[in-house]
């Protein structure tokens, strides 16, 4: 275990990294946030900073040699930075997880192997290959790049034969994945943790709507029975043990309607769907990181609360702080960012609710003015 006081070195500085060091600070632990431009929101309240290139053998070398252990705030750090820093200094995750979750090809192949199952999906790599997909996979379909794809960016959905042609020249890099669209009647995700002692810990399933491809609202639990609430905790679960995960992620997963759960993607870190347990659990997701990172034993993942979760996304999200810190019954969370460009996540606010209450309410009443 990392004795009070150590030193947690974070890949990325955004939001995400931010809350996990408000989160070790309160466990006595120090932050060094790496990342390649400066000020960003997770060095605003860490104890040191280094700004340079993931590639930068130098910098990482000396960061290395700063941390006790290293972890990350985002699944797009290259692979090949935790290659140089792993023989340096313990890294939690380690390079096996981002090789997994940067390349949907292999997440998804890791998926159904791992008992989790997945939409019909077809891997291309040139036109006709994606003719033949959509040809065997029916229309509409989604396209996506393997890699770099979040909220929404590289991918498209075909609904015509002719579309396949135009999505395929704008989306890169290649092979790309054709997934069959998904009639879902909602979408859920788990959040596991998973210690270095090999015990494992999972919150809740949440219920997640979007808006513009980015999360709008999570509701914690979700408004789904129980089986299905169940079956997601277990898919979440079995995925941290087989990634060998020390750490946190989320799996966010369809859910058809005859209950059935499909695995979409793995974010092998805390989510946005998670940031609800800040506020509702005696244990953040982002203190049960920073535990499993450090060696930790894991805490219990009980709410003391229903919660309803919001995204403050651009300017509009950004207005509606002020009336939101009025709200006695709402907590909020803003994270140093300087401009409020659009689709910019700017802060979450968190509504908590007696338990039970979300069963008991529609829509109105459970969002009343988030």
């Amino acid at each position: 275990m990392l004795a009070p006081g150590g030193t947690i070195g974070i890949l990325g500085g955004g939001q995400l990294g931010r809350m996990s060091a408000l989160a070790a600070a309160r466990l006595g632990y120090r932050c060094h946030v790496y990342g390649t431009a400066p000020d960003q929101p997770g060095m605003l309240v860490a104890a040191a900073s280094t700004v340079a290139a993931y590639e930068d053998a130098g910098a990482l070398a000396r960061f290395a040699a700063a941390v006790d252990v290293v972890t990350f705030e985002f699944e797009n750090v290259p692979a090949a930075t935790l290659a140089v820093l792993a023989p340096l200094v313990p890294c939690r995750p380690g390079v096996r997880v981002l090789e997994v979750c940067q390349d949907r090809v292999a997440e998804k192949r890791f998926l159904e192997a791992a008992g989790v199952p997945v939409a019909p999906w077809r891997e291309v790599d040139s036109l006709a290959a994606l003719e033949a997909a959509v040809a065997g996979l029916g229309l509409p379909a989604v396209l996506k790049t393997t890699r770099l794809g979040y909220d929404g960016r590289g991918q498209a959905v075909l609904r015509r034969p002719e579309d396949a042609a135009a999505a395929f020249a704008r989306l890169a890099p290649r092979p790309l994945v054709l997934e069959a669209f998904v009639p879902f009647a909602a979408e859920v995700s788990a959040i596991a943790a998973r210690g270095a002692d090999g015990a494992v810990a999972v919150y809740d399933a949440t219920e997640n709507r979007h808006r513009d491809h980015i999360l709008d609202l999570s509701f914690a639990p979700a408004r789904l029975p129980e089986p299905v609430r169940a079956a997601a905790q277990s898919h979440a679960a079995r995925v941290a043990e087989a990634l060998g995960l020390v750490g946190v992620l989320a799996l966010e997963m369809f859910v058809l309607p005859d209950g059935t759960l499909l695995g979409n993607e793995i974010a092998p870190r805390p989510h946005n769907s998670g940031h609800w347990t800040l506020d509702a659990c005696l244990a953040s997701q982002f203190e049960q990181h920073v535990r499993a990172v450090a060696g930790l034993p894991l805490a219990g993942t009980g709410r003391h609360g229903d919660a309803v979760m919001r995204n403050l996304v651009g300017p509009e999200g950004w207005a509606r702080w002020p009336a939101l810190a009025a709200r006695p019954d709402v907590a909020l969370h803003l994270y140093g960012k300087a401009e409020a460009r659009p689709g910019r996540k700017l802060g979450h606010a968190t509504r908590l609710l007696p338990l039970g209450a979300l069963a008991r309410q529609d829509d109105a009443a459970s969002l009343s003015g988030l």
